[in-house]
């Protein structure tokens, strides 16, 4: 039985489903602009598939269109050719395609499109993305309340994996780091636009910031059965529920934790591991770039990755010239150039109620994005279910068409808050 042919069908027959129901859940019908208005124009938009892949184009692609200031939210699709044209008034736009057969999934995005004052055609070429084996589960970044003290707290940041197969996977070798910058605000020097399409560019690596943590083991040391998770402890492994009961216990046998108190010796984010996380469960330190003394796991908008080196092993690999850079415009900031090809998951998350946010990620990677509404409310970002799949094959299966639009959403309490 091939779980992951049997997937790609369903998912696709869910993500059809979801898509049809887009216009009656939050988003704005094109039908109720005003298309003699001055201030609109008309966006086309063409999609070009993979080389390999031109025989794929076909009408009734969904393309999604977001306002970024606005945040208003509106959807259309393609006919025959590729192609997708909607009015829209001048703004600031976000546009993404996802597009999923038996076989392939297919992602784009364009982002800080500026339609102003005339018509405007946008060629988006799409990615061919993979379902990975091992997938991120849930991201946990943005604190809680410090009830019953005052104030808040941040000091128990955490981010699950999950095996997402029908085969055992080892975490084994397996890397872990967020991108550079550390915020879905902050100067994004390494992705640009196309000046004649106004197409996002992103280069063939992901700009790792600060620090690689890695799985140590033999390459069988670390087994995950399907449908099985391994919690990542990215500040203290510890109880916080004891002085922070809207926390979470990060204490338990099983779970890894980063933890170097040479590379990070601050103890309020990165207190020695409790009694029951087992010395081997402590990430290794591959390189660090930055210079703080803590992991800087952004409180508001991480772009999170895992990956293994192919070929080559990561310690080899950053022991090359060039692999290791300074961040164009800093003379401080150094990032570890990870290849694209390498990166077995991604989730971009951006902060709510910003409109400066800007991607990270390529569509290859994650086509969209997560948002964390706000900070210190014990939300996480936690990845959807698939009912039917895991209804057929007896664990938990979980949705990933690599748009974390899609696979995503805001959960109002940590799944491992008691």
């Amino acid at each position: 039985m091939d779980i992951n042919r049997i997937s790609r069908t369903l998912a696709g027959w869910a993500m059809t489903a979801v898509l049809t129901m887009t216009g009656t859940s939050g988003c704005v019908s094109l039908e109720n602009a005003d298309p003699y208005s001055a201030t609109m124009n008309t966006l086309t938009v063409n999609i070009i598939y993979p080389e390999d892949f031109q025989e794929y184009r076909r009408a009734g692609v969904r393309v999604g269109i977001e306002d970024i200031n606005s945040g208003n939210s509106y959807s259309t699709d393609t006919d025959e050719n590729g192609t997708a044209s909607m009015r829209l008034s001048s703004g600031l736009y976000r546009v993404t395609v996802s597009d999923r057969t038996d076989e392939h999934v297919f992602n784009g995005s364009a982002d800080k499109v500026n339609l102003t004052s005339r018509d405007m055609t946008l060629s988006i070429s799409l990615a061919e993305s993979r379902s990975g084996a091992i997938v991120i589960k849930e991201i946990y970044n943005g604190g809680c309340p410090a009830y019953p003290l005052e104030g808040t707290y941040q000091s128990d940041k955490y981010v699950i994996l999950h095996n997402n197969s029908n085969e055992i996977q080892y975490l084994d070798g397996l890397c872990f780091g967020t991108l550079d910058p550390y915020n879905s605000q902050g100067t994004n020097v390494w992705v640009t636009e196309d000046p004649q399409t106004g197409a996002s560019i992103y280069p063939d690596f992901v700009p790792i910031a600060q620090v690689i943590w890695q799985f140590g083991g033999d390459g069988t040391t670390f087994p995950l059965q399907p449908g099985e998770d391994a919690v990542i402890a990215c500040c203290g492994a510890i109880d916080h529920t004891v002085q922070y009961p809207m926390s979470v216990n990060l204490n338990r046998p099983g779970y890894f934790v980063c933890y170097n108190n040479v590379y990070f010796p601050n103890t309020t984010y990165h207190p020695a591991p409790g009694n029951n996380i087992d010395r081997e469960h402590y990430l290794d330190v591959v390189v660090k770039t930055g210079q703080a003394n803590a992991f800087t796991f952004s409180v508001f908008s991480p772009a999170v990755v895992i990956f293994k080196a192919k070929d080559i092993s990561i310690q080899e690999h950053v022991g090359l010239p060039d692999v290791i850079m300074q961040k164009p415009g800093s003379t401080t900031d150094r990032i570890v150039k990870i290849p694209v090809g390498w990166i077995m998951d991604g989730v971009d998350v951006f902060f709510g109620g910003s409109s400066s946010n800007s991607k990270r990620l390529s569509p290859a990677i994650d086509a969209g994005y997560v948002t964390l509404s706000g900070n210190y409310l014990g939300h996480t970002l936690h990845r959807k279910t698939d009912e039917a799949l895991t209804a057929a094959f007896g664990y938990e299966v979980l949705t990933d068409t690599n748009n974390s639009m899609n696979d995503f959403y805001e959960r109002e309490i940590q799944s491992l808050h008691e």
